[in-house]
């Protein structure tokens, strides 16, 4: 399969491309705009890396002439945080460079383009005790403001041109190497601080619970997405969980002190942090995904840390500070 990934060095994208090239048998080109490179290291001989900006029409089609792609997984943006704090990048990266995608592989006969979109497309007006894939989406947050525009973007371009567009929302991710910040990170976080040594304070309530999928479950849903038989999919947009339950930040604590002699992990609730995460992140029912493509993550909470850690601990030059 020829495959053309954006964001293909960070968190999602580089995972998505160690699947690809584990498996053998792909054509993988990766377009990305920063230069770090260290989560590719390894197998950058293996796939051809394309330097470009998403939100630069001309370089997009430059890139999707160039690999020549059966599918664009386009999974690079300007997160959450970032984003709000500069909404003018987001609408140049997040926007504009959804839009050239889907305009490439419009004029270049690409045939399916699947996108990163998140659990950030939900907030105001969600009144049941879960989220799905029919929950009302009206996000306060530019970043889920924009994924909301890529959403409907996509399934313009599907109907109207036939583009095979497939969107897969995701929760909190976890893994190393997280850096920039979010609501979130924290289960990241307390993880590779602890596995350096450092001390950690968690700054929501020890109940909390903010869904999350491990990094290589979410590579492993981009995949299994993008695979599915066209006619089994009667949404276009699907969101994802990791393995139930959620745990609470006090039980995953509790598993890296297990995990980890000597972490030192303690709890200091910022309030303007708890207030959003309780009013908005609610427990997440993705039965459209297992149901209609068969999405079944393979790491528990336990397992998720186990691998975590051993990954910290062989590629430490991936996850530098």
């Amino acid at each position: 399969m020829r495959v053309l990934i954006t964001g293909g060095t960070g968190f999602i994208g580089a995972e998505v491309v160690r699947q690809l090239v584990a498996e053998g048998g792909h054509q993988i080109a990766v377009f990305h705009v920063s230069g770090a490179q260290q989560r590719l290291a390894d197998i950058a001989d293996r796939v051809t890396l394309i330097r470009g900006d998403v939100g630069n029409v001309s370089h997009v089609l430059d890139a999707v002439k160039q690999s020549r792609p059966e599918a664009i997984f386009h999974l690079g943006a300007i997160l959450s945080t970032a984003s709000d704090l500069d909404p003018s990048a987001a609408m140049h990266a997040n926007v504009n460079g959804t839009f050239n995608v889907l305009e490439a592989a419009r004029i270049l006969d690409v045939p399916q383009v699947l996108f990163a979109s998140t659990i950030g497309t939900y907030a105001l007006g969600m009144t049941g005790e879960h989220i799905d894939d029919l929950t009302l989406q009206r996000p306060l947050s530019f970043y889920g403001t924009a994924k909301l525009f890529g959403e409907g973007a996509g399934n313009f371009y599907r109907h109207r041109y036939g583009l095979d567009f497939r969107g897969i929302r995701f929760p909190g991710i976890c893994g190393p190497g997280v850096r920039t910040p979010g609501a979130a990170q924290f289960h990241s976080w307390v993880v590779e601080e602890c596995a350096k040594g450092r001390p950690y304070t968690i700054e929501v309530a020890p109940h909390t619970r903010v869904p999350i999928v491990y990094v290589k479950d979410a590579a492993r849903g981009v995949l299994q997405l993008s695979r599915a038989p066209r006619e089994q999919l009667k949404q276009f947009n699907y969101l994802i969980n990791g393995v139930p339950p959620t745990p609470s930040a006090e039980a995953l604590a509790d598993l890296v002190r297990e995990r980890v002699p000597g972490a030192r992990i303690d709890f200091r609730v910022d309030a303007k942090r708890q207030a959003f995460v309780d009013r908005l992140m609610k427990p997440v029912d993705d039965r459209f995904a297992r149901d209609e493509w068969g999405w079944n993550p393979a790491y528990d909470t336990g397992a998720m840390l186990d691998d975590f850690l051993a990954d910290l601990a062989a590629h430490p030059q991936r996850y530098p500070d």
